[in-house]
């Protein structure tokens, strides 16, 4: 049995769950370095900056992307959704480099709470 479907072929379940509150707490603020959305050659050049990738790298990622932009969506799947803004997507987002610590006594509290709710040890 199925869930009963909107005109949109979301069921209202399913779209209740989606826009209810985050209810877990679970937030994690630290200092990003976050490239502007969408994607063209100068977000992949920077990106390629930001990581040091050698020249050969970065050609190799341009015509990757060339060669992207003449492809069209594939429909074989046969799934229905709405169409994927890729220029409403970050493709890069790293946290900013802190200082190197000799011990985690020395780790940001908050970096120490971030890894206590995830449950990852930090001795």
């Amino acid at each position: 049995m199925s869930a009963p479907t909107t005109t949109t072929g979301i069921s209202d379940e399913v779209r209740d769950l989606a826009n209810q509150e985050y209810q877990y707490g679970f937030v994690t603020d630290l200092d990003t370095d976050v490239a502007p959305r969408g994607l063209n050659e100068d977000i992949i050049r920077l990106i390629s900056t930001k990581k040091n990738e050698p020249d050969w790298l970065l050609e190799w990622r341009l015509r990757a992307y060339r060669h992207w932009l003449t492809l069209a969506e594939p429909t074989w799947q046969h799934v229905s959704y709405g169409p994927v803004d890729y220029q409403d997507i970050i493709y890069y987002a790293d946290p900013r480099p802190k200082k190197q610590v000799a011990s985690m006594d020395e780790v940001d509290p908050e970096l120490r709470e971030m890894f206590d709710k995830l449950g990852i040890l930090s001795r």
